[in-house]
């Protein structure tokens, strides 16, 4: 009997090892769509003494303590629970009104005055050759790009009121003011973290006030980031760093930018798990303060949740996730509206084909602190977005901002129980009104009231549309008379008419760059499992009308 549990050891052990085998391949393959904890190793180890104690002592295969196997719970029907969820926001579309030309926007934040803070990367495009293997940026012979970078934009109409920023950025990212309005800006490319004084500081070219991190050269240490992410600031003048693609942790340092503590653990390694635990991330991709609890939230991106610590210690507090907003999780933003409420936006799936795991829409979010129930909905015009970046809400909780990657688009949306609808003779007067008072505008003023009744050349166009269509009614007619002639059956038309719920529905492009990508470790990942753009034109005008466009990964 005692051979035969050797045999029984010894064949199990065989069979585990190349379980561990399949798995270290699965675990390579799918980085992108998994959460994974580091330390998994050593339950493996204990579970091959185990069994090798088992096999030489006579004790068996079934004295193991095997851990338990969690059973995952069912998923609710997304779509349904989705569609069933109420939109409270409604979308401006006429903002901003004057024609504001941007790149891809990746951060938006508030001044002390209430003006609307945006960062965008002009014509810079974050691809899957941006940065090597190491995480250097390649691109360093372009220079700094020579356009302004960040905007200030008027609540009410999204006018320009100042900007700067030019000749100094190289791959923009996270922006956030302080109390005191000075302004926190973080770039991946450089590897480093500014702060500015307020709207830049009175000189031609923005110099900071302080500088962490080293130029160009990524890290780990005390002295050097790896394209970090974000920064939040404390009334105090504390900050926080999320050090987020390649270290997944969060660094708190004092108001002269001394390091107090650090902490978070990288969960791109391991096995997989429904919910990653406490403190670690998959890149923390955004900070903000809830100052009523002390706390300080990060947006675990790949984990698809809100993580939030004490601010003073960085000790865990809770974590918040739903099934709705799927893995990705890119921004999040606190208002003490209600109880406390965080606005979150969520990404495209990383998974491919026509048929992904998990059904996934990418909306923005609205979730109560206390109950950790979604409340609401958003996106453009009741739509989803494409590929949002960051978000930003006024502290009455009253107005959202959304900052998109491609399109190139900074979103507004205003509580439904403040939207007015806007008549076209409104509309027309504001726009004239932001004509007038912009320095920039080239176009003269059109005289008198004639710009409201229709031209002589348009009502020629819409009788030749009508004279056409009672034209083509009139040849449907004669041809379907003919064909009941002829003994046909069939109404005209019908042996091509299609339904829509026969279409197939066109997979996501969200992933689709996997396939030309190194999966050999954590450093090829974070690059192209972060920003990547991919399109044919690298600005718009605020003002077109979002399009779907390539794969995009922010």
């Amino acid at each position: 009997m005692a051979n035969y549990d050797k045999i029984s050891s010894i064949c199990f052990l065989i069979w585990l090892i190349q379980a561990n085998v399949f798995q270290s391949i699965v675990v390579a393959e799918n980085q992108s769509s998994l959460r994974y904890l580091q330390n998994v190793e050593n339950h493996n180890n204990e579970r091959l003494q185990q069994i090798l104690k088992g096999s030489s002592g006579g004790g068996g295969i079934s004295d193991i303590n095997w851990p338990q196997i969690q059973t995952k719970q069912a998923l609710p029907d997304i779509k349904a629970e989705l569609a069933k969820l109420n939109t409270t926001f409604v979308y401006q579309n006429d903002w901003p009104a004057n024609k504001v030309k941007l790149g891809a926007v990746t951060a938006v934040s508030f001044d002390k005055a209430g003006n609307v803070v945006i960062f965008h990367r002009v014509d810079r495009i974050w691809g899957p050759r941006t940065f090597d293997l190491g995480n250097v940026y390649r691109e360093n012979f372009r220079g700094p790009i020579k356009e302004n970078t960040i905007l200030g934009l008027e609540p009410a109409t999204g006018q320009v009121l100042y900007e700067w920023g030019k000749n100094f950025f190289y791959m923009p990212h996270g922006l956030t003011v302080d109390p005191e309005d000075n302004v926190w800006v973080t770039d991946v490319a450089m590897h480093q973290v500014f702060k500015f004084p307020p709207r830049g500081g009175s000189a031609a070219k923005a110099q900071p006030l302080l500088t962490l991190g080293t130029a160009f050269q990524p890290g780990s240490g005390k002295q050097k980031f790896c394209k970090p992410t974000s920064v939040a600031v404390l009334n105090n003048g504390d900050f926080f760093v999320a050090d987020g693609y390649c270290n997944a942790r969060i660094l708190k340092y004092s108001k002269a930018g001394e390091l107090i503590l650090t902490w978070g653990q990288n969960s791109f390694s391991g096995v997989s798990y429904d919910i990653a635990p406490q403190n670690y991330f998959a890149i923390p991709h955004a900070l903000t303060l809830v100052p009523e609890l002390e706390l300080l939230c990060a947006a675990d991106r790949e984990n698809g949740r809100v993580q939030c610590f004490y601010s003073v210690n960085g000790t865990f507090h809770s974590q918040y996730h739903n099934p709705l907003i799927g893995e990705r999780l890119f921004s999040m933003a606190y208002t003490p509206a209600k109880g406390g409420e965080l606005v979150i936006v969520n990404g495209p799936t990383s998974e491919m084909g026509e048929n992904p795991q998990h059904y996934n829409e990418v909306h923005g979010f609205v979730l109560n602190m206390r109950t950790k129930q979604l409340i609401s909905k958003f996106g453009p015009n009741n739509q989803q977005f494409e590929n949002p970046h960051d978000v930003a809400v006024t502290t009455d909780g009253n107005e959202i901002y959304v900052a998109e990657l491609n399109p190139t688009r900074i979103h507004k949306f205003v509580h439904k129980s403040l939207a007015k609808p806007m008549s076209m003779t409104a509309n027309k007067e504001t726009n004239q009104k932001i004509a007038e008072s912009s320095t920039n505008t080239s176009s003269p003023k059109n005289g008198g009231g004639s710009e409201h009744h229709p031209s002589a050349k348009a009502i020629i166009v819409a009788s030749l549309m009508l004279l056409f269509a009672g034209s083509t009614f009139a040849l449907a007619l004669i041809v379907q008379a003919r064909r009941r002639k002829r003994g046909g059956c069939l109404p005209f038309g019908t042996h091509s008419r299609r339904h829509a719920w026969e279409k197939k529905e066109g997979f996501k492009l969200g992933g689709l760059l996997d396939r030309d990508r190194n999966r050999n470790g954590f450093e090829k990942l974070d690059q192209n499992a972060s920003d990547e753009e991919h399109e044919t034109t690298t600005t718009t005008t605020a003002t077109t009308t979002p399009t779907l466009s390539s794969a995009q990964f922010a």
